[in-house]
């Protein structure tokens, strides 16, 4: 759920219709060498976040990251991927630098292939790129009445409690687990307090950084509102000991142990370390995704029932004082996503103006107006 403060304001933002954004970012694929089809699976993974307002890893901060990518050659625009390790229930993928938002839905595509014949399916994925918003890939396992798990290694400039040096990472975590008639629970949370592109969102709307969320250049938390500083880092869930930062940071090591060491890739830190030498890309990112077929563990219409009236019973639970009610996680997204596709998305003009300049250099249509 996005906090108010990283919404673009109504009075600027400028509402585009989701195929306009949807067309003219395949066209900005396409022309980087992608393939029509693995253009079009990017730009859902972005829309998607887009729609759900997870802007943090929409369109507005990740296209500009994506395309000086691209032109670094630090994405493969055509990857020859392959399968280097495979048993009934689990497979590990080299993604020779492939795209995450084409290579980490071919992943979940297959962990749930594996558990429709074996029950769970779960899919380990190196030498990867970034993969867009986790829940993406989690909540691919709906329709398939299964529960998705998709998490990431990236970002490694995360301080472990009580260190001055970032060795973890951002590593978040994509939850969904299907309903009948409620909206879906989707959890979708990085372990670090704070999304790592809310400094960007900060930046672009004017907005300070909460206490909590970041340390200084010596590793030492900001415990007070603050304007981006020139040098941070950041901390994990819960900020400081005394709040919880040891369960974040436990959190975060545990997905890049699923991720990065189970994919033979290596931690993050060590990633980064081969980046910095020049042996690797400083893009790589590992992956991991799990389906869960619910038939294989219970009943399923009786899950079903039992899901809506756990999150029936979390919405309806009486508010504490200064709230006007209790959500729970993907409600919020599951609205936005109603409201956006009748109005079209809310932008921030400055990232429309990017687009304007981008689609004009690169040569393309004009399509969002």
């Amino acid at each position: 759920m996005v906090l108010p403060r990283f919404r673009v304001p109504e009075d600027i933002a400028i509402r585009v219709p989701q195929e306009n954004m949807r067309a003219t970012l395949e066209d900005m694929f396409q022309h980087v060498g992608m393939s029509p089809e693995d253009a079009a699976q990017s730009a859902d993974v972005l829309v998607f976040a887009d729609l759900r307002a997870i802007e943090t890893h929409g369109v507005s901060n990740m296209m500009r990251s994506y395309m000086e990518r691209f032109a670094a050659d630090d994405i493969n625009p055509r990857p020859n991927w392959k399968v280097v390790r495979e048993s009934m229930s689990t497979a590990t993928i080299d993604s020779d630098s492939g795209h995450g938002l084409v290579i980490g839905p071919l992943a979940m595509k297959m962990a749930i292939e594996k558990a429709e014949k074996t029950g769970i399916g779960a899919v380990a994925v190196g030498n990867g790129r970034h993969f867009g918003a986790a829940a993406y890939h989690a909540m691919m396992a709906l329709p398939h009445d299964m529960i998705g798990v998709a998490m990431t290694v990236g970002g490694i400039n995360v301080l472990p409690t009580w260190s001055s040096e970032p060795l973890i990472g951002l590593n978040p975590i994509g939850f969904a687990a299907p309903t009948r008639n409620e909206a879906p629970f989707v959890f979708d949370a990085a372990m670090s307090s704070v999304a790592g592109n809310k400094a960007t969102l900060a930046k672009r709307l004017g907005v300070k950084m909460m206490p909590g969320w970041i340390a200084d250049e010596n590793g030492t938390p900001i415990m007070e509102e603050t304007d981006v500083p020139e040098k941070s880092f950041m901390l994990p869930v819960g900020g400081t000991r005394e709040l919880g930062s040891h369960k974040g940071y436990g959190l975060s090591v545990m997905v890049d142990i699923l991720c990065g060491v189970l994919s033979g890739t290596g931690p993050g830190f060590v990633v980064k370390g081969r980046a910095e030498e020049g042996k690797a890309s400083g893009g790589a990112a590992t992956h991991h995704f799990t389906a869960y077929k619910i038939e294989a563990f219970t009943d399923l219409e009786g899950f079903k029932d039992d899901m809506d009236n756990f999150m029936k019973t979390l919405k309806d639970s009486k508010p504490a004082p200064g709230h006007d009610r209790v959500v729970y996680a993907g409600l919020p997204e599951h609205e936005d996503n109603i409201d956006r596709e009748a109005n079209g998305i809310p932008y921030h003009p400055e990232v429309i103006d990017w687009f304007r300049d981008i689609t004009s250099e690169l040569e393309l249509e004009w399509r969002l107006t």
